[in-house]
């Protein structure tokens, strides 16, 4: 069974902007802490941004004042909007769920 749902990726002009989503259906969720992680190119999987179970925050320095990591326990999803996004912001992003499990995977393209 698939344990986290990711929507939102897609294609978009450098400056652009996306939102993915995270739904997590079947898992705990509140109290929990949620990251989101992304692999580009050539480099290793690294982490992007984690929410903590009450709302604590935190940030890559690479997206610090671009990306913004929330959740809505009610609904039981987490979200990063990725704001003036760049090429180097192009690769597989991720939500990864602190009793280990991870999302397929969505493919961000930051291209013109």
């Amino acid at each position: 069974q698939v344990q986290l749902v990711e929507s939102g990726g897609g294609s978009v002009q450098p400056g652009g902007s996306l939102r993915l989503s995270c739904h997590v259906p079947l898992i705990a969720f509140r109290g929990y802490e949620m990251s989101w992680f992304r692999q580009v190119p050539g480099k290793r999987r690294e982490l992007v941004a984690e929410i903590s179970g009450e709302g604590t925050t935190n940030y890559a320095d690479f997206v610090k004042g671009r990306f913004t990591i929330s959740r809505d326990n009610s609904k039981k999803m987490v979200y990063l909007q990725m704001d003036s996004l760049n090429p180097e912001d192009t690769g597989v992003y991720s939500c990864f769920h602190a009793l280990d499990y991870w999302g397929q995977g969505t493919q961000v393209t930051v291209s013109s």
